[in-house]
């Protein structure tokens, strides 16, 4: 019996010397394996590179037709390089229509500008706009073309759906099929549009009182308004614009978002059927550890 307990003993303090040597091996080793870890491998440096915001090769590599890049590739190349879209969608003939078209605006303007100066008549000033703004329609055009003519896998491309709301607002919404927000954003956009209006010819309309009320010059007619009664609704209006300014941006990129995350929602199945699953689970032994450990999981069906 005394035997017995001696063994016992021994081999008690024997575990427990082994212990922190033991302990301190885990350690060791699994701080080797941590740091010899090669976690930005190259497949996801690939993935990487191929999230990036633009790519140079991805997109010259579309125009050569050997390799097919994203929908928002060709677009921020073709916003550049104006026609790309035509030469990877090999709609070749529509280019004369996209260089013709922005290159003939932008000789009307100047010389419409041109007969402007010289003449003085208000006309050739209109004339002048409008070449101006069908040449900016031709290269919205050609833009437009370009993400309508892309062929997408997917039956919902949250990439069109979010170049249609930056190109056109509500126009995402259209491609989504939500139809009954598009009002919602053009009346949100329209009031906005409105204020800004409103705030715009006010500021300045005290503008000129308070230039009126605090000039020097003599046998000028001052408003009954003093200047710092004008100053005070002159910049209040003029803050108030801003505002104005503000809201109209973040309606505007309120409906491109909303346009971007439901193209990506609807690719999403969700069932009546949510189910809270527990059970026991063992965690695989690892290269650090000395057993397998015993957990418990947690899964939610939805």
């Amino acid at each position: 019996m005394q035997f017995r307990k001696i063994i016992f003993l021994v081999a008690s303090g024997l575990l427990l010397a082994a212990a922190p040597s033991h302990a301190q091996y885990r350690d060791d080793q699994f701080k080797r394996d941590a740091f010899s870890q090669n976690y930005a491998d190259s497949t996801q440096r690939e993935k990487r590179d191929s999230s990036a915001l633009f790519s140079f090769s991805e997109f010259f590599g579309g125009l050569a037709h050997k390799r097919t890049p994203s929908l928002k590739t060709m677009t921020m190349g073709s916003a550049v390089f104006i026609g790309a879209n035509q030469i990877y969608n090999r709609d070749y003939w529509k280019l004369p229509i996209v260089y013709g078209g922005i290159g003939a605006g932008i000789y009307g303007g100047i010389r419409f500008n041109q007969l402007y100066q010289q003449s003085g008549d208000t006309k050739y000033q209109t004339y002048s706009t409008l070449s101006y703004v069908g040449a900016g329609l031709v290269y919205w055009g050609s833009l437009m073309d370009g993400v309508v003519s892309y062929k997408s896998e997917k039956r919902l491309d949250p990439s069109k759906s979010t170049i249609y709301s930056i190109l056109l607002p509500g126009l995402g919404q259209i491609y989504n099929g939500e139809f009954w927000k598009v009002p919602i954003y053009w009346g949100l956009m329209a009031g906005c549009v409105h204020f800004y209006i409103d705030n715009n010819v006010q500021y300045h309309r005290w503008k000129w009182i308070h230039n009126m009320a605090t000039t020097t010059e003599e046998g000028v007619e001052r408003p009954p308004q003093s200047g710092e009664t004008a100053k005070y609704y002159r910049d209040t209006y003029r803050r108030y614009r801003d505002y104005s300014v503000l809201a109209i941006a973040a309606s505007y990129l309120l409906q491109i978002i909303d346009a971007n995350v439901f193209a990506y929602m609807q690719e999403f199945e969700v069932t009546d059927d949510i189910s809270l699953k527990v059970e026991p689970a063992l965690v695989p032994n690892a290269a650090y550890a000395s057993a397998p450990a015993v957990g418990m999981s947690i899964g939610l069906r939805f």
